[in-house]
């Protein structure tokens, strides 16, 4: 197994997977791919989670969901993903108060063929670490953020980052959207 981390300027892998994205009984699951957000040109982010119904991943889930417009307003494809089942995260949604309205599809990476391929595979366990990838139009990997599975993310960085990078300018150590990048 190659346990390289797929990085920046990598393509993202080509994938098609079933996603939880609703309680409503007939519209629980849906299919997600690869080229869905290059189809509208839009940016994706795809964030990991090591397993549902744990205790710090709920809080990320969350706060993913209450910055969702953020994403929206950016052009940004927003998707979560673990190695649970679609199933799983269909109990979760319903079981849990927090995430029973998430707006974001829940990809249920059951054969751990696209964590694997990422690279973000915890060997111990085979769950995947808390990983966040933002993906450009073309399916280019711009940036990448893992986290050992007993720290949560911070989604204002993600969102930072989504700014400073749909510039195209050079943006500085803690630039802020609507603050003067580099001029060279």
């Amino acid at each position: 197994m190659d346990n390289r981390i797929l990085s920046v300027g990598s393509k993202f892998p080509t994938f098609q997977k079933v996603a939880a994205v609703s309680i409503e009984r007939g519209k629980e699951f849906t299919q997600i791919s690869s080229e869905d957000h290059k189809k509208y040109n839009q940016w994706m982010v795809m964030f990991w989670w090591p397993k549902d119904f744990t205790l710090l991943c709920p809080t990320e889930l969350t706060e993913f969901n209450r910055q969702y417009q953020e994403f929206e307003d950016r052009n940004v494809m927003l998707i979560g993903a673990s190695t649970d089942s679609e199933f799983v995260h269909l109990a979760w949604r319903t079981h849990h108060e927090n995430i029973r309205k998430l707006k974001f599809p829940m990809i249920a990476d059951t054969s751990k063929s696209l964590a694997e391929e990422l690279g973000i595979l915890e060997e111990k366990e085979k769950v995947a670490y808390r990983a966040t990838y933002i993906v450009d139009p073309d399916g280019v990997i711009r940036w990448v953020s893992l986290y050992d599975l007993s720290v949560g993310r911070n989604v204002q960085e993600v969102i930072r980052v989504i700014d400073a990078l749909q510039t195209n300018e050079l943006c500085p150590c803690n630039w802020e959207k609507g603050q003067e990048p580099i001029k060279i």
